[in-house]
């Protein structure tokens, strides 16, 4: 009976537990709702079990419809992989290739990366973003990259391959003449010494880290949007924050800013975070993205 299962209902079957109605099922897949309805009911009968309780206002997932979600889910990711390679098999190279880099990696690295690839295929054109959090994730997410380049681990996607290529070490700073930096040099300083003092934040431009606080210490904050932006308020001495040891190696080196000295920030207030590269896993690598991965690799190492 399971082998005339198809990959609509399964599809459907997700759909709509995501959803949550059948009518918003069938507006996601562009269908009548008395169709979702059928291939509902078409699947429900081919696996003998009621998949949804439809005696409330909105159709809600029995136990059995909640325990086979995860293998239809699995089903589902496994039908577009092996589609995806299918494609990849045939495909061309790349008319343009598109990347998000998170704006803790750095960006020179990518730059020169791009330049290699570009060299080997010239008529590609290439397109690149900088989004600090969520960003990368979401842009993969919302098919608007290639290839995203995430710094640590709190953005995680069943639908998204990560390779781990490298380390990112952030370093708290704060400018030489801030209070922070002179009162550290006589005293041992702790977490409750920065709660009068400004912090610079990144704000997210997703919606991926609403109600949740990425090393926020201090109830004062400046939240900026660009890396760039939070490094010259540090530098003017607003505040003190985060920032990635590549973009401020010679101001550390000239003493411009100085590590804040709380060993609650990491050892010598420094922390190191896994970066990855990442694509769909419905969406294989090309020529060209394979030789920016291999061109980005070489550039790491």
């Amino acid at each position: 009976m399971l082998d005339s299962l198809t990959l609509d209902q399964i599809r459907t079957f997700v759909t709509v537990a995501d959803s949550g109605s059948f009518r918003s099922g069938a507006a996601r897949l562009l269908r009548v709702q008395s169709a979702i309805s059928h291939a509902i009911a078409n699947l429900e009968a081919e696996l003998g079990l009621q998949l949804f309780d439809r005696s409330g206002y909105r159709p809600v997932l029995t136990p059995e419809g909640q325990a086979l979600l995860a293998n239809a889910r699995d089903i589902l990711l496994r039908a577009d992989a092996m589609r995806a390679r299918a494609r990849a098999l045939g495909a061309g190279v790349e008319l343009e290739l598109s990347l998000v880099a998170d704006t803790l990696f750095p960006i020179d690295s990518v730059a020169k990366a791009i330049t290699k690839a570009c060299a080997k295929y010239p008529s590609t054109t290439f397109r690149l973003e900088s989004q600090p959090l969520g960003g990368p994730l979401a842009a993969l997410d919302n098919r608007r990259c290639t290839l995203a380049i995430l710094v640590g681990d709190d953005f995680r996607s069943a639908r998204i391959a990560q390779e781990a290529i490298g380390a990112v070490r952030q370093i708290a700073v704060v400018h030489a003449d801030h209070p922070l930096a002179q009162l550290g040099e006589n005293t041992p300083l702790g977490l409750p010494d920065l709660a009068s003092h400004q912090q610079i934040v990144l704000t997210d431009p997703t919606p991926l880290s609403e109600g949740r606080a990425f090393g926020v210490l201090s109830p004062y904050t400046c939240r900026v949007n660009t890396q760039d932006a939070k490094l010259a308020l540090i530098r003017a001495g607003l505040g003190w924050g985060r920032l990635p040891e590549w973009q401020i190696q010679d101001d550390l080196q000239v003493g411009r800013l100085v590590r804040v000295g709380v060993t609650d920030l990491g050892r010598n207030s420094q922390v190191e975070y896994e970066a990855y590269l990442a694509h769909r896993l419905d969406e294989p690598l090309g020529p060209v993205a394979q030789a920016f991965r291999q061109a980005l690799m070489e550039q790491i190492a």
